[in-house]
């Protein structure tokens, strides 16, 4: 049974991995759902965050290409329950004089906030569990909805653990 997995990928910080890690995925016909990627808390190291649809059998084979790039430090997956996994939206929605009332009380409700006002238009900015940020597009979505830029899944596991930590301590970065 396929469900929504997300894995956490520490990698080289050099030009060019990304692409081969989007392009693994392409030439397996794998289907990415979300991918973010940024530094991480190591110089010279990145953390790529991918969000996929897939059985184990999927998932296990997904892993195994990606360990065999050179340039892949480390990989987990970061279960719903211990790990934290957020969204960040920008979501510009007609706002008139007679509707800004309206979407100004949704907006607080849903405790996004709003960025930037123009005299037919708000630009709201939230951040939060994906289902939350849905929910918060459904209620806009009346008022008519302008544009939509929204992130890929950012998520970091609970605790005091880290994952560069026991990859440093085992393999050093040079």
């Amino acid at each position: 049974m396929q469900k929504r997995r997300t894995l956490s990928v520490l990698v080289e910080d050099v030009p060019g991995v990304l692409a081969k890690v989007a392009g693994l995925f392409a030439r397996r016909a794998f289907n990415i759902h979300s991918l973010a990627v940024g530094p991480s808390e190591v110089h010279g190291l990145s953390r790529i965050t991918v969000v996929v649809y897939a059985d184990a059998e999927l998932l296990e084979q997904i892993t195994k290409q990606l360990n065999k790039l050179i340039n892949v430090i480390k990989i987990i997956e970061l279960e719903p329950g211990s790990s934290v996994q957020r969204e960040h939206l920008l979501i510009k929605v007609r706002a008139d004089a007679s509707a800004r009332l309206q979407v100004t009380q949704a907006v607080e409700l849903f405790r996004a906030k709003i960025v930037d006002v123009s005299t037919d238009s708000l630009t709201v900015e939230a951040t939060g569990a994906a289902d939350k940020l849905d929910a918060l597009l459904s209620v806009l979505e009346p008022f008519g909805v302008r544009e939509i830029v929204r992130s890929g899944t950012l998520a970091i596991s609970r605790g005091a653990k880290s994952m560069s930590e026991k990859v440093l301590a085992e393999k050093p970065i040079k």
